[in-house]
């Protein structure tokens, strides 16, 4: 759940193994940017969605309508289905 590029994590010494759930969660309080995102929960499971199509794996439905990332990439179609991407 922690991020570490982009962030202090290493500056803070987030990757010492001796450091506590609490301490970690204590540095995840006071820098909220070391916090991986979206985590999104749902009855079927808890998942770290990035990728943000990620989620459609953990829909209590399948996914009706269309569906982009963040991008504006398409993933599902207007009639809920996967687009494939060919790279040439």
């Amino acid at each position: 759940m922690l991020r570490r590029k982009g962030t202090p994590y290493d500056a803070l010494g987030l990757d010492n193994p001796s450091l506590t759930d609490d301490a970690l969660i204590d540095a995840m309080m006071a820098h909220p940017i070391l916090i991986n995102r979206p985590i999104v929960v749902t009855d079927k499971d808890v998942k770290l969605c990035g990728p943000s199509e990620a989620v459609l794996d953990i829909l209590p439905q399948p996914q009706h309508g269309s569906f982009a990332k963040e991008d504006g990439e398409a993933v599902i179609d207007a009639h809920g289905n996967g687009i494939t991407r060919v790279t040439l």
